[in-house]
């Protein structure tokens, strides 16, 4: 049923402690971008999901047939797999998972939202939807780091800019319902998403709890850039806080 899944790309579920994790990987991209984090997050014993979003890690020609609401669908399943199984959870993501992370966040009770360069606002996407072409460059890949790849999709259909842009604008409209803890890390240097967009999501938010940690060595998919490591700690130690917060 998933032979067609690139290898790297398959969904990650793993039961752990009362802790639960939900880490959503960005657009055109797959699981393996997120993997450092997955791998971290279940060796600190954290019940972890981590789910293919629809349409990707296939085809761009399957992509171009999934729908932001199937993307969100994907994520709330995520969520609820894990909400299952956990007293208390956060989720985190890369990109378009940052969008899905900051809508679930408006959406679900949350314990807690971490998110790495997430989109709201990205001009040239949403020129690029314009496009009369079926399909467009790649966008993936962007990482600093000598050697270091992201295992995703080699075009982008241009049908799915026009889902993205859309999720991005319906969550802006809703980053005043979002109030749980918040923490934003975002790379000075960004090919992809405007670095401004963390800003926004910050100052727009209800959270009382919210930190931007500015990643000075990464570029667009600091998951896997030189900032990787400090992206595994900030968020490891955010985790702890508010769940023993939780628990007092």
């Amino acid at each position: 049923m998933n032979q067609n899944v690139m290898e790297g790309a398959e969904a990650v579920f793993n039961e752990g402690n009362e802790i639960g994790i939900v880490v959503l990987h960005g657009f055109t991209g797959t699981v393996q971008s997120m993997k450092p984090l997955v791998d971290a997050y279940t060796a600190h014993g954290y019940t972890m999901a981590c789910p293919r979003l629809k349409g990707h890690g296939t085809t761009p020609y399957d992509m171009e047939g999934s729908t932001a609401e199937d993307w969100i669908r994907s994520a709330e399943e995520a969520f609820e797999w894990v909400k299952n199984r956990c007293d208390c959870v956060f989720v985190t993501g890369l990109s378009l998972g940052g969008t899905l992370s900051l809508y679930l966040a408006s959406t679900r009770e949350v314990d807690g939202v971490a998110v790495i360069n997430p989109a709201i606002d990205v001009p040239d996407m949403s020129s690029l939807a314009d496009s009369e072409s079926r399909f467009i460059d790649a966008i993936g890949s962007d990482i600093k780091k000598e050697g270091a790849t992201e295992l995703a999709y080699d075009k982008t259909p241009v049908r799915s800019l026009n889902h993205l842009t859309n999720i991005m604008a319906k969550v802006h409209e809703q980053l005043s319902e979002v109030s749980a803890p918040l923490l934003v890390f975002t790379s000075e240097e960004d090919h992809v998403v405007p670095p401004e967009n963390s800003q926004t999501i910050f100052d727009m938010v209800f959270s009382e709890g919210k930190e931007l940690v500015p990643l000075e060595d990464s570029y667009h998919v600091a998951t896997l850039d030189n900032d990787q490591e400090l992206i595994i700690e900030r968020t490891l130690e955010f985790f702890e806080k508010y769940f023993n917060a939780k628990e007092n």
